[in-house]
């Protein structure tokens, strides 16, 4: 019996994504430990640093003017102000990565997710929750030293971004003290989607 040739499955574009305070940049960071054969977007921002991150490397911080020349030359592959800052994915990151063979890693907000799937509706979208909306809220007052009123409108646009669930391929759910199952969830699904029978083709541009 002849067995046929295996070819190689086609790179991913996986987006993940989530409200705000759900922790994604921590399950990124979670699944760059892991050392797989991935390429991870760094997302630009004109929003300042927080404690702990570093440029180049958790965002590019550019400021405004820079930004939005970007965006008017066309280089984001998706771009939103959201509370009053910029974000945007390169997209020339994305297409030199996926060209190269590599399965690219995006996290971006609900948003962008659904701009990137006008753009590339055979990525693989993936939304990270949180256990409650109770747990949501007080990862947001911890990070936040923001006014009520702020927290609460991020409260209320998580409430919006949750019932776009439904639009996406896969749900994890990262339970306060559990990030590394989260991780592991995440892992476990992209490593399905490379064993599919029929796989997803992006057409990137």
């Amino acid at each position: 019996m002849n067995i046929p040739e295996v070819n190689p499955a086609p790179p991913l574009l996986v987006v993940l994504s989530g409200p705000s305070g759900v922790g994604k940049d921590a399950a990124l960071s979670g699944l760059k430990e892991l050392a797989r054969p991935w390429h991870f977007v760094i997302t630009a921002t004109t929003r300042p640093p927080r404690s702990g991150e570093r440029d180049g490397v958790d965002y590019n911080f550019i400021d405004t003017e820079t930004f939005l020349k970007m965006k008017q030359r066309d280089q984001f592959l998706e771009c939103a102000q959201v509370y009053g800052n910029w974000y945007g994915v390169p997209r020339s990151s994305v297409r030199r990565a996926l060209k190269n063979g590599k399965d690219v890693i995006l996290k971006i907000d609900v948003q962008g997710a659904a701009t990137v799937r006008r753009l590339a509706p055979e990525a693989l979208f993936i939304m990270l929750l949180p256990a409650s909306y109770a747990e949501l809220r007080q990862r947001l007052a911890k990070r936040m030293s923001d006014a009520a009123s702020d927290l609460e409108l991020r409260l209320q646009t998580a409430q919006q971004e949750l019932a776009a669930v439904s639009k996406f391929d896969y749900r994890v759910i990262n339970r306060d003290g559990e990030l590394d199952r989260a991780i592991t969830d995440i892992d476990a699904i992209i490593a399905a989607e490379k064993c599919r029978v029929v796989p997803r083709v992006v057409q990137f541009w």
